[in-house]
């Protein structure tokens, strides 16, 4: 909702700039898609390591 309100100021105080940012911003979506899906991959890999990491201290501390 913000970035429509946004863009309602941006129509009304350049109207030009408003319809270029209107056609450009599903073609900078698609284009840094690729680096969203690349950061949701590593964030996993970060996780996974981190929980094979903490195992051996979860499990210890579980025992005792």
């Amino acid at each position: 909702m913000l970035k429509f309100l946004l863009w309602c100021i941006l129509l009304v105080i350049c109207w030009p700039l408003a319809i270029v940012a209107l056609i450009l911003y599903p073609i900078v979506w698609l284009v840094l898609l690729p680096f969203r899906i690349v950061g949701i991959a590593v964030g996993g890999v970060f996780d996974l390591i981190t929980a094979l990491f903490s195992l051996p201290g979860r499990l210890v501390r579980r025992i005792a």
